[in-house]
């Protein structure tokens, strides 16, 4: 095993200082990007590891970012949370920076917050499942902690950082198909529409009715908490009413598999008797892959935002004077097996 090089010996292979090539790693602005850039490189190629603590003492932070989490958001303790804490551990650690996850009431939320700041145990951190009503920005300004939101603030958007897919846009085109393929009688099983991302997407679904004349029927229409079992007991409470639906559009592909086990308990086949078009988070432990995937989907890594929302939350730590970043991406549209053109039934 090669052994790894030092900041002395680093500096000598690079005819730069350590001082320079020190604030380079770091991230300084005065540093230039090119600079920055060959530092880097060569400091992978050579396996040059920085120690933490003098890190943490030439630069007066502490190398780390925060997550706090409230115990009542419960689909933040869910695996699609683990797989974007996975994404953003990956830029953490490239650069030589830990993470801190700090899981509070409620009620001590704030407190988390300002002991965070106060005690500068991290040097940022990053907001999760933001609100319809979201607040914690404000308070993360006063206390001067920078902060990048997964998700978006309504109303807050041009004065903070943040990384979101477009909701609403994946779920207006996810609807369309369905009324391309003769679809009219539509479910949403959505998640708990008090936060941000779930009002996006009811809004992109009822935008697509609209626009071919239609409106959503509030008996099918579900937001809740987005699990196995909510989707098997919707799906079969709807399929077993007076009016079912031909189609669901689903939230999560957890959902979806219950939605799919509910279809079945009917006596019914997805892709032909119902259709099913659901979002993806591109989870690594539950792909929806294959030459012809399984579901329809609306296709998002939400591992590749956790990277980009850390890269995001570093970049305004190297640089605090800098405007407010953001990133916007649009969902894939994949066609598979869960979907086809609205069954046919007798009046």
């Amino acid at each position: 095993m090669t052994r790894g090089v030092n900041l002395k010996e680093l500096s000598h292979r690079l005819n730069l200082s350590q001082t320079t090539v020190s604030r380079a790693l770091n991230g300084y602005p005065e540093v230039s990007a090119e600079t920055r850039r060959r530092v880097a490189e060569m400091a992978d190629q050579l396996g040059y590891a920085p120690n933490s603590q003098a890190r943490r003492l030439a630069t007066g932070r502490s190398m780390a970012i925060g997550h706090v989490i409230p115990r009542s958001i419960h689909e933040m303790m869910n695996p699609i949370f683990l797989e974007f804490i996975a994404g953003a551990g990956e830029t953490y650690s490239r650069h030589g920076y830990d993470m801190m996850l700090s899981v509070v009431d409620d009620a001590h939320e704030e407190d988390a917050y300002r002991q965070i700041a106060s005690r500068k145990k991290a040097d940022g951190v990053i907001i999760h499942g933001p609100a319809n009503d979201e607040r914690r920005h404000l308070l993360l300004k006063k206390l001067n902690l920078p902060f990048v939101v997964h998700g978006r603030i309504p109303g807050a958007e041009a004065e903070t950082s943040w990384i979101d897919m477009n909701n609403r846009r994946a779920f207006e085109r996810a609807t369309n198909l369905l009324l391309d393929l003769g679809h009219t009688r539509i479910a949403l099983l959505n998640g708990l529409e008090h936060m941000d991302f779930a009002h996006r997407r009811r809004r992109g679904f009822e935008d697509a009715l609209a626009g071919r004349g239609l409106s959503a029927d509030p008996a099918l229409m579900r937001s809740a908490d987005m699990t196995e079992p909510y989707g098997c007991e919707n799906a079969v409470a709807m399929l077993k009413g007076d009016n079912p639906p031909t189609a669901f559009l689903v939230s999560s592909m957890i959902s979806a598999i219950g939605v799919a086990r509910g279809i079945g308990q009917c006596g019914l086949k997805t892709g032909k008797d119902v259709s099913i078009i659901t979002h993806d988070d591109a989870l690594s432990f539950l792909p929806n892959c294959g030459e012809v995937p399984i579901f329809t989907c609306t296709r998002s890594s939400v591992r590749y935002a956790g990277q980009k929302a850390a890269e995001l939350l570093l970049a305004m730590i190297a640089d605090p004077t800098a405007k407010p970043a953001s990133l916007h991406m649009d969902a894939e549209l994949i066609i598979g097996q869960s979907t086809g053109p609205a069954p046919v039934r007798e009046s």
